[in-house]
């Protein structure tokens, strides 16, 4: 596999400005939204079902989180992914806290049969969606990136998209490449919405990278630099999770290019 260059990925972006409709978890609304801004995105949570479908055929991308569902943003979500993927709309599952609580769970397999653009969750999430685990403590995996290797390559397969599986080392595979992002720092572990807020920015690259591994990859790099740049700043994870925002802003197409990827 040739090497990486997320240069022209990191520039798309900050010229597309892309909107990206974001049904996600209450935990994290701000967060996720903030860091769309840093990172030159436009956010907007639409996530009422009399409104969900039609703002989805309108946005550059969607973001679909189950952290905090409830029955009427479940329709809202099954609304807006049926929509994207009829108008061609890149849209992204991160499957939260997927196989501990049955109801979740259900949705997420529904919504796995919509062929998601991405999924992208813990070792843990990964193994439950695609039937091969019981899930992770919580929101917290009890799996590494690489046991969910062969599991998550598979259900790019299934879907035709892209899965990446969040971990020390990030994994991102379309079922036949496999690349490996590095970097990051622990206390993103510490920031609440942090991994939901990598949701947003996966679904902001789908919108203006046309390989959407090259995307999923530059958006796991621009998270991963960003954490690096704020730990070596931060006193603690509260004044971490200020600064992440601003390294956020900071990451443009040259540093991407710098990132710690590596191709298999």
């Amino acid at each position: 596999m040739d090497a990486i260059d997320l240069r022209a990925a990191g520039t798309a972006l900050r010229d597309s400005a892309p909107l990206v409709h974001c049904l996600t978890n209450t935990v994290v609304q701000t967060i996720t939204a903030n860091a769309l801004l840093a990172i030159g995105a436009a956010p907007a949570m639409v996530d009422d079902p009399a409104e969900a479908g039609e703002f989805a055929a309108v946005a550059s991308a969607v973001l679909v989180n189950v952290g905090t569902v409830q029955q009427r943003t479940a329709e809202a979500m099954r609304l807006a992914a049926r929509t994207a993927g009829e108008v061609g709309t890149p849209w992204v599952l991160d499957p939260v806290a997927v196989g501990g609580l049955t109801f979740r769970t259900e949705l997420a397999a529904d919504l796995v049969e919509l062929r998601p653009t991405v999924v992208r969750g813990n070792a843990s999430e990964v193994l439950a969606l695609a039937g091969a685990g019981k899930g992770g403590r919580g929101v917290e995996s009890t799996d590494s990136p690489e046991a969910a290797l062969e599991t998550a390559q598979e259900l790019a397969r299934r879907t035709g998209g892209v899965v990446a599986v969040s971990g020390p080392v990030d994994v991102v595979t379309d079922g036949d490449r496999v690349v490996r992002v590095g970097g990051g720092s622990p206390l993103l572990t510490r920031t609440t919405g942090a991994g939901c807020a990598l949701g947003g920015i996966v679904a902001a690259y789908a919108a203006t990278t046309g390989d959407p591994l090259i995307a999923v990859v530059a958006a796991h790099a621009h998270v991963a630099l960003a954490a690096e740049a704020a730990a070596g700043l931060a006193a603690g994870p509260g004044t971490f999770a200020a600064l992440w925002l601003d390294a956020l802003d900071a990451v443009d197409g040259d540093a991407l290019a710098r990132a710690d990827v590596r191709s298999a």
